[in-house]
């Protein structure tokens, strides 16, 4: 009898040593990516959460000052801040349903069986991949004001006033070239998404349709939309990230001017924490540029949440 409790509890021991090897061996391989993500992501999530509310300028010399709500009120007040946020918003507001609807436009088209079809989409796929840089360096060449290709074509359609495009001081002409530009460069992308989603849905769902008469329009506001919904609401997220967090776009294209009239929430933040050295008031317009993110993600969700349901 003893031999046998002996052996079962060697048998229990051994069992749980192997679940336990096998526990550390997952462990090990997720270790890397959470080590990774804590150190450069969660680490200064929480400290910028923290700085949110003192006030420092990143000097161990210099004492770090508790303000409270102080810098939240600041934002209240401030002209820069003011306009880097309507210009954020803005830029949201009109790039994302744009670039939505080129990309599935571009999807559908180049979902049917025409000639070279697979030339199209990486040809309409390339501007996403190529380098940020080169693609604005000749942005701005077919935009420049003076011998830009583009405002040559408009000279000679009669066009008296040229606009100056990234430089001209309308800020609509202005914003108007970095969205323009936005478009191009990460239609393609999303067009892929909107591909894989098209190829996802059931021919059958068309034939059915087919024959109760529907028509082109009709196939595509009562099928491809409605089997979409996964597919739009991914991609309404993603843009809208990406969109609230821009910055290298108005960089090289605008320089956030002129005279800081394109100034985008991204930009702003970086000026207070590593030019004006105020990492507090950074980290408080960092805090907004998270909650407008987060707002507009649960918004999505929700309403997304509501026509499944």
């Amino acid at each position: 009898m003893q031999g046998n409790t002996g052996s079962a509890r060697s048998s229990a021991l051994g069992s749980r040593w192997q679940r336990r090897k096998k526990t550390l061996v997952a462990y090990s391989f997720i270790a890397p990516n959470f080590i990774g993500f804590a150190v450069f992501t969660l680490v200064p999530m929480i400290m910028a959460v923290v700085l949110a509310f003192l006030k420092w300028d990143g000097s161990w010399a210099n004492p770090i000052e508790f303000v409270g709500l102080d810098n939240f009120a600041r934002l209240l007040h401030d002209k820069k801040f003011n306009q880097a946020l309507v210009n954020t918003v803005a830029y949201a507001l009109i790039t994302v349903p744009l670039t939505m609807a080129s990309s599935l436009g571009l999807a559908i088209l180049l979902n049917r069986k025409i000639f070279a079809r697979n030339f199209f989409r990486t040809m309409m796929f390339f501007p996403y991949v190529a380098s940020m840089v080169a693609v604005t360096a000749v942005w701005n060449m077919l935009f420049n004001p003076a011998m830009g290709p583009v405002n040559m074509i408009l000279y000679a359609l009669g066009v008296d006033k040229l606009p100056r495009w990234s430089a001209d001081p309308n800020w609509i002409i202005c914003m108007g070239t970095v969205i323009l530009f936005s478009i191009w460069k990460y239609m393609g992308y999303f067009m892929i998404i909107y591909l894989a989603g098209l190829q996802g849905i059931n021919p059958e769902l068309y034939e059915a349709a087919s024959l109760d008469g529907a028509t082109g329009w009709q196939k595509f506001c009562n099928v491809t939309l409605p089997q979409l919904r996964p597919t739009t609401f991914f991609v309404t997220v993603m843009l809208t990230i990406q969109c609230f967090k821009v910055y290298d776009m108005f960089l090289m294209i605008t320089n956030f001017g002129p005279g800081g009239r394109t100034r985008v929430l991204v930009s702003y933040i970086y000026d207070n924490a590593f030019v004006s050295r105020d990492f507090g008031y950074a980290s408080a317009v960092s805090m907004v540029l998270f909650a407008l993110v987060l707002l507009v993600t649960l918004v999505q969700y929700h309403g997304n949440s509501k026509l499944d349901g």
